[in-house]
Formats: C-alpha cells, sequence, structure tokens
C-alpha cells in the first residue's frame, strides 16, 4: 500500500432533522471512529470531518409538520446530534453545518467553476408540479407505487422498501405530500451534470484499480455503470438550500446531494488553513464511511463532481456498511422504531462503551444485522464483564493483595511466560491488518483475544495457589499480567475509550502510542498502581426489560395511529335501512371450528328462536369467555354455509388498530329487542 503523508477521513453527514440513532453509529460513525483513533495512535497526520446536511427537502418537510421554519429545526437538531456525539466520544475534529456562510460561498464556488468550464447541460424539461400548493415538487414530496416492488409509499428518489433509485416519473398514482393531490407535469429549467461524460474513467478507476472495495460497493458500482450513466439534475426548485449562482436561476437551489458532499471541502476549510494539502495533493489519502444508501453519491456522483472541477483526489476507499435492525424490524425513524443517541446516553450516562462494543461486534459489514437488548445485555455480562473486566479486575486485585500494589520484579521470567508475552505482537499484527482492511469487526475480534489470553495464563499458573510455596515466582505472573494489561490499555483504546482511560487511571500510566504495543516492560518494576474498581458492571434483567417495554409502547402506538377511518361507503336510502332486521340476542355456546384459525361457532338466544352462527373472530376472543355475553345481530341475514355450517345472521363488530369489539347495548337488554 502506498505510504500516505495524511489521511481526510469523512463520515456521512447525518441530516438535521432529527436525533441519531444506533444505526447511524453503527454504519458509519463507530467504524469511522475507531479507524481515525487508531491512525492518531499511529502519529498519522489526520482530519475526521462531519457535520449537519442541513439543506434538502427531509429538513422542509419537517418544518411543515411542525408549523416552524426549517432554520428552527436545523439548529435544533444541529445542537442536539453535536452534544450526543460529543458525550458519545465521537471524536469528530470539526462538526460543520452546511448553513454555514463558508459552505455557501464554497458550493457556490464549486457550482460557478463547473458552470464557466461548461461542465453542465441546460435542459427544460416536465417536472411535477401542485397546483394546489403552488410548487414545484422535489423528489421527496411526491410519493406512489414502486414500478419495481409495489410498496405504496415509495419517494419521488428511491423506494425504502426494496431500495431502489428512482425519478419521480417512475411512479405509479404519484401524489404530492403537500395537498395530497395528483400532480401536473409542468416546464422547468434545470442544470444537469453528465455522468456519462465520466463513465470511462469511473469504470477503470472503480472496477479495474480499486478491486479490494467492499463487495456491496463494488458491486453496486458497477450495476450503474454496467446500466450506463444518465446526466442528473444538480438543482432544484426549492427555496431552502444554496441558490444556484448564475442568472435565471430564481427560485432554485443545488441538489441536496450536489450540495452535501461539499459540505466535507467546507467543513475542511472551516478547519484548517491548510485545508488544501487534505484535498489536493496525492500524498492524501480520503476515506468515505457511510451507509449502504449513500454508495452511488459517493462513487458515481461526487467523484464525478470532482473530476470535472479538476482540482481535487478522489476517495481511495469507501467502506460502506449495511443496515442495522432493531429487534427484527427495520429501524424507521417516521415510525419511533429507533434507540436513540441522546435518550441512551440518558439512560445509561456511563455506559458509552458498552453500546460501541456491542454495536462494533454486531456492525452490518457484510449483511443487515440485528439489535436486541438481550444480545445488548449477553455481550456486556459475558464478554465485557466476564473476559477483558475479569482478566484487569483479577490482576489488579491480586496486586493490591500481594504486593500492595506495587508492581513486581519478573528478573527470571521463564520461556514460558516469554512465549505468552510474544503473543502480543501476533495480536497486534492481526488487529492492523483486520483494521486496514476496514474489517472492523474482525478486529475487534482478535483485539479481545488479548484479554482471553490473560484469562487462560491466570488459570493455568493459579498465582492464588502459589502465594503459600513461591511468593517470587507470584510476582513474576503478576508481572506478566500487568504487562499484558498495559498492552491492552493501549490495542483496545480505538474501540473503548472511556474504559482504556479509567483503566490507565488504575495503571497510574499515560497514554501510549501504537508503536508501544508489545512492550512487555511498560510497568516498570517499583510502579505504583491505584486502588482499582470494577472495569464494567453487569447489566440485569430490569433494565433490559425497561428498554423492551419502551419499544413495545412504541410499536403499539405505531399500530394505533396506523389505523385510519375507511372512506363512506356508497349512499343508501332510508328504506334499504329499514330492511336490516338488528337484534340482541345473547351467546349461549361457543366454541373453534376443528382445522381453522379463525371461526368460531355460537349459538344464541334471539329472543325469537335459538340460531347458530359463525364468526370469524377467534384470533381475538376466547370462546369459553364468550357465554353469557349480548351481541347485536344482523337477523335477517340470508344464511350461508361455512366450513359445512350453516350460519344464520351475522354478529356486529366495530374494528381498530387494537382489534375488534362488539357492537352491544349499553344496559342489558331483552333478547330480540330492535337496533333502530
Amino acid at each position: 500500500m502506498k505510504d500516505y503523508k495524511r489521511y481526510l477521513i469523512t463520515a456521512a453527514l447525518p441530516y438535521a432533522n432529527g436525533p441519531v440513532h444506533i444505526g447511524h453509529l453503527a454504519g458509519v460513525y463507530v467504524p469511522a471512529d475507531i479507524y481515525t483513533r487508531y491512525l492518531r495512535q499511529n502519529g498519522k497526520d489526520v482530519v475526521y470531518i462531519c457535520g449537519s446536511d442541513e439543506h434538502g427537502v427531509p429538513i422542509t418537510l419537517k418544518a411543515k409538520q411542525e408549523n416552524v421554519s426549517p432554520q428552527d429545526i436545523v439548529d435544533r437538531y444541529h445542537g442536539m446530534n453535536k452534544a450526543a456525539f460529543e458525550k458519545f466520544g465521537i471524536s469528530f475534529d470539526i462538526y460543520h453545518r452546511t448553513s454555514a456562510p463558508i459552505h455557501f460561498e464554497t458550493a457556490s464556488d464549486f457550482f460557478k467553476k463547473l458552470h464557466d468550464q461548461g461542465e453542465f447541460i441546460e435542459k427544460t424539461t416536465e417536472q411535477y408540479f401542485d397546483v394546489e400548493a403552488q410548487q414545484f415538487l422535489a423528489d421527496r414530496y411526491i410519493t406512489g407505487t414502486c414500478p419495481h416492488c409495489n410498496n405504496e409509499r415509495a419517494y419521488g428518489d428511491q423506494c425504502e422498501a426494496c431500495g431502489t433509485s428512482l425519478n419521480a416519473t417512475d411512479l405509479k398514482n404519484p401524489k404530492s405530500t403537500l395537498s395530497g393531490q395528483p400532480p401536473i407535469l409542468k416546464e422547468t429549467k434545470h442544470w444537469y451534470l453528465p455522468l456519462d461524460k465520466y463513465e470511462d474513467d469511473l469504470k477503470k478507476w472503480i472496477l479495474e484499480d480499486h478491486t479490494e472495495w467492499r463487495s456491496n460497493v463494488y458491486g453496486q458500482c458497477k450495476s450503474w455503470l454496467d446500466m450506463g450513466l444518465q446526466p442528473r439534475a444538480v438543482s432544484r426548485d426549492l427555496d431552502w438550500g444554496v441558490p444556484v449562482p448564475v442568472k435565471g436561476a430564481d427560485g432554485k437551489v443545488l441538489y441536496v446531494w450536489f450540495d452535501a458532499p461539499i459540505g466535507y471541502i467546507s467543513a475542511t476549510k472551516e478547519l484548517t488553513p491548510d485545508w488544501e494539502k487534505y484535498w489536493k495533493s496525492d500524498d492524501s489519502r480520503m476515506i468515505h464511511f457511510i451507509g449502504k444508501d449513500n454508495i452511488v453519491f459517493h462513487c458515481i456522483i461526487f467523484p464525478s463532481m470532482l473530476k470535472a472541477h479538476g482540482e481535487y483526489i478522489l476517495p481511495d476507499n469507501v467502506p460502506a456498511n449495511e443496515f442495522l435492525n432493531l429487534e427484527n424490524d427495520k429501524i424507521s425513524t417516521s415510525r419511533n422504531w429507533a434507540v436513540w443517541l441522546h435518550e441512551y446516553l440518558e439512560e445509561f450516562p456511563d455506559k458509552q462503551d458498552v453500546l460501541r462494543y456491542v454495536l462494533t461486534a454486531n456492525a452490518p459489514e457484510a449483511k443487515d444485522n440485528d439489535f436486541t437488548w438481550k444480545d445488548f445485555q449477553t455481550r456486556n455480562n459475558n464478554e465485557l464483564v466476564a473476559v477483558l473486566g475479569n482478566f484487569v479486575n483479577r490482576t489488579l486485585v491480586l496486586m493490591q493483595k500481594y504486593f500492595n500494589g506495587y508492581c513486581p520484579p519478573a528478573n527470571e521470567i521463564s520461556e514460558d511466560d516469554l512465549a505468552i508475552l510474544g503473543q502480543i505482537d501476533n495480536i497486534k499484527l492481526q488487529v492492523e491488518k483486520s483494521l486496514e482492511a476496514f474489517r472492523i469487526r474482525e478486529a475487534l475480534v482478535e483485539a479481545m483475544g488479548l484479554a482471553r489470553l490473560g484469562n487462560k495464563y491466570l488459570a493455568e499458573t493459579e498465582p492464588w495457589k502459589l502465594i503459600k510455596t513461591d511468593e517470587k515466582r507470584v510476582g513474576e505472573i503478576l508481572n506478566v499480567c500487568l504487562q499484558i494489561t498495559a498492552n491492552i490499555s493501549i490495542l483496545m483504546d480505538p474501540f473503548l475509550p472511556f474504559s482504556m482511560e479509567k483503566l490507565r487511571s488504575f495503571l497510574n500510566i499515560e497514554a501510549s502510542p501504537w508503536e508501544a504495543i508489545g512492550n512487555i516492560s511498560i510497568i516498570p518494576e517499583g510502579h505504583a498502581l491505584n486502588k482499582p474498581e470494577l472495569l464494567f458492571d453487569k447489566i440485569d434483567d430490569k433494565q433490559v426489560e425497561f428498554q423492551v417495554e419502551k419499544l413495545l409502547a412504541t410499536k403499539k402506538a405505531n399500530e394505533t395511529q396506523k389505523s385510519t377511518v375507511s372512506p363512506a361507503k356508497p349512499e343508501i336510502t332510508y328504506e334499504d335501512f329499514v330492511k336490516m332486521d338488528i337484534r340482541t340476542a345473547t351467546i349461549l355456546e361457543a366454541e373453534k371450528v376443528p382445522k381453522t384459525k379463525k371461526l368460531v361457532k355460537l349459538l344464541l338466544d334471539t329472543g325469537l328462536d335459538k340460531r347458530t352462527i359463525v364468526s370469524g373472530i377467534a384470533e381475538y376472543f376466547e370462546p369459553e369467555k364468550l357465554i353469557g355475553k349480548q351481541v347485536s345481530l344482523l337477523a335477517n341475514l340470508a344464511p350461508r354455509k361455512i366450513k359445512g355450517i350453516e350460519s344464520q345472521g351475522m354478529i356486529l363488530l366495530a374494528e381498530d388498530a387494537s382489534g375488534l369489539v362488539f357492537v352491544t347495548p349499553e344496559v342489558k337488554t331483552n333478547n330480540g329487542s330492535e337496533v333502530k
């Protein structure tokens, strides 16, 4: 691999229209942070860039929902997310805003340079227009049926059900999200970046020069390139965003996917006057950490923009993760189905590293993965507490017990001990190999191997037994354990920064560079240790049950909210209504119909007679609990056979999101009483 002088690490800019959740963390920010911390420990010149994406339709939609300005929305969520990232230990060098003046200037200058070079195509096309709202509709202002999977809630730019990128005109039965009405097509002018112009360059750059990219990234890029690239609009008819900086562009702003990645550049400009050395020097390496839904924008569109500009380097790798699900269901901000970072930090204020660990151990690198609160508890209790915490605690407690907290000498360390310590270099090498290949999950497993090695060594040497006969040997054993512990404090620092800082305080040492891993005398003879505490503590069932109950409450609220009142049926006359003979009746007997899931056979006393009714209510009611219940019956419905049983009428029920309820009189009435 080329020896780069500096590194530019970018993490996808989150929309400032809501809080950050664990899907964002697992997909982008935790792996990027681990890799950046690793580079810093290696003494690399690295900048870690992120910030709020404050333009685009999701912002304006949120503002309309809340009847506030877009600026109110972005101010609220920029502050919330910036604070949450800081508290969680995501070590950005800058957390920028695309509403900042320096970004407007940078994005405008970028557009003007491409415009002046003749890179754009100006086209007048027909686009959707909401007559009632008197507004052209950007992609996210249009919903309809996906032509690929028939999802009825696809957006004008993407179907979130099947992941296909769309044009608004691809949708079947399109509707405006502003008025709910079908839009019309109306002419408007926009500027297009001719992606097809860069197709051959992109094919060579990706398909030949970067075969080491993750298969999901490489495959998605190849699919796009194989289909053939088309010009893509870089402007939109909106009043929120960076205005298109040319004449005749009133009411138009830069498309958010042209605007947003330039935010990486403007953030670096805001961070340092030496920004150009990170962006315009061949000895700089740029790496984009993103989620899989952003692959095309970072591997096809943004590189095409950079090539068109002509002065910038291209990303050397784009390690995009797949999606993280929550309790076997897709994370959804609109359904509030998420674990929000700011809420987690309130409820687990001292467990940042637990979440970092679980999200890394469960990272969706090759395929979508699932977060469950039970797994969160299990990994904490069985891995952080029982493996890493156990080794550290046993070592430090024995040091206090046998040597008053001072590092004992190891003048005659055995060959077996040296062999154990020699494995540290091998573990370091494997962690490095995994990190350099962006296999962050694998790197964590390898790093935890050092704690497992320490536990195995303690179990085999049993210093608590030897202390009675050979104190000198116990000192050598615990010296070895201390050196392993000190190495853990370096090796695990990118993954668990809070815990390793705490561990260094126990050891009474400063942070060491990555190259110190493998040093078997980090803790010198006679070094005084501080009194230890538990590095990790267990998470009990009540804490997990509380989180699961929160999610169940969310799911129930979603189901209730999702229920809508059915539209009115066609008008009938009074004469039609009076033909229905609705009477009160009491259930005398009830039993499930064999070999069916939904059907219950009922015997009713109607006041006129006793008759059998078959009703599809078995999923909502237990038959034995229905006996004695008074109901309303449509008594003159023509009989029909259901599963061989003649049903003589129909029970009236009401249905909402919570299920079915009987339509019953407020007080008990005589069977056969007419309902009018």
